[in-house]
């Protein structure tokens, strides 16, 4: 094998991953975001309780967990059906449209329970599907 033939092939495979490394959203169909604030007591429970384990788990392969900071005011984003508020609010978008959101942090059974539910709704059957339907808003 020739040094350019060899070249040839390591170029190729750098420009078939690098949109993956440099856009690596763009691999998911679905992600969860996670509106937060500085100081934020549920915010900080959920970052203890729930955090180091949700990219592990079936959902975090499934919507990968986004922080974005609120500020004062709110959070206005592309694909939100309505604005942002309070901290933290969990919503979870699919192909860049609101499925569902969980407003405020109801510790963590509850908080799977939701996410399951509202992955479900976008067809995910890997998760369960339990959980307090009135704390989740669906579209």
């Amino acid at each position: 094998m020739s040094i350019r033939s060899l070249l040839h092939g390591v170029s190729a495979a750098a420009c078939l991953t690098l949109p993956a490394i440099l856009w690596p959203a763009a691999a998911y169909a679905a992600e969860l975001v996670m509106f937060t604030r500085d100081g934020c007591p549920w915010c900080a429970r959920f970052e203890r309780e729930v955090g180091p384990i949700y990219p592990k788990t079936i959902e975090g392969r499934l919507a990968p967990l986004r922080r974005v900071e609120v500020l004062a005011g709110g959070a206005v984003m592309a694909g939100l059906n309505e604005p942002v508020v309070a901290a933290p609010t969990f919503v979870l978008l699919d192909e860049g449209r609101e499925i569902g959101r969980i407003t405020g942090y109801p510790g963590d059974d509850a908080f799977w329970g939701l996410l399951g539910k509202m992955l479900a709704a976008i067809g995910s059957p890997q998760v369960q599907k339990s959980g307090t339907a009135a704390m989740v808003t669906t579209k």
